[in-house]
């Protein structure tokens, strides 16, 4: 399998030991090869969440980035044009903009996303769960 960005939901289900994270998708999370990429958008939404009250940490957010974040096998990626041209083009099926942003980024750089959301269904891309 190539590269494969993680869905929000699916990096802190990792991190956190989850029940709900499935068994095939903790084992590609855990293998070192394919690069496993995580979008700014989800720290992003995780800050927010997190600021909000919505999400507990169990520490400050600086933290939860240096520990989980820069010391982790993962590449975190940014938004680049391309995103933002891909993320106009898609369909309105699925109204989150983070969710929208992951879509557009999965299939600007041809890769698997993985994730429990099935409303990812609406779009052509590979997900995984």
């Amino acid at each position: 399998m190539r590269a494969a960005l993680l869905d929000t939901h699916a990096f802190l289900w990792f991190l956190f030991d989850d029940p709900r994270l499935s068994d095939r998708a903790a084992e590609l999370i855990e293998e070192p090869e394919p690069q496993n990429l995580l979008s700014a958008v989800s720290l992003w939404e995780i800050a927010i969440k997190h600021q909000l009250g919505k999400l507990t940490l169990g520490m400050p957010y600086e933290f939860f980035v240096e520990r989980y974040v820069r010391g982790a096998a993962i590449e975190v990626i940014g938004v680049d044009l391309p995103h933002l041209l891909a993320y106009e083009s898609l369909p309105l099926q699925h109204r989150d903009p983070f969710d929208r942003m992951l879509v557009a980024q999965a299939v600007t750089l041809g890769v698997s996303l993985i994730t429990a959301d099935a409303a990812f269904e609406a779009y052509e891309i590979d997900t995984v769960w």
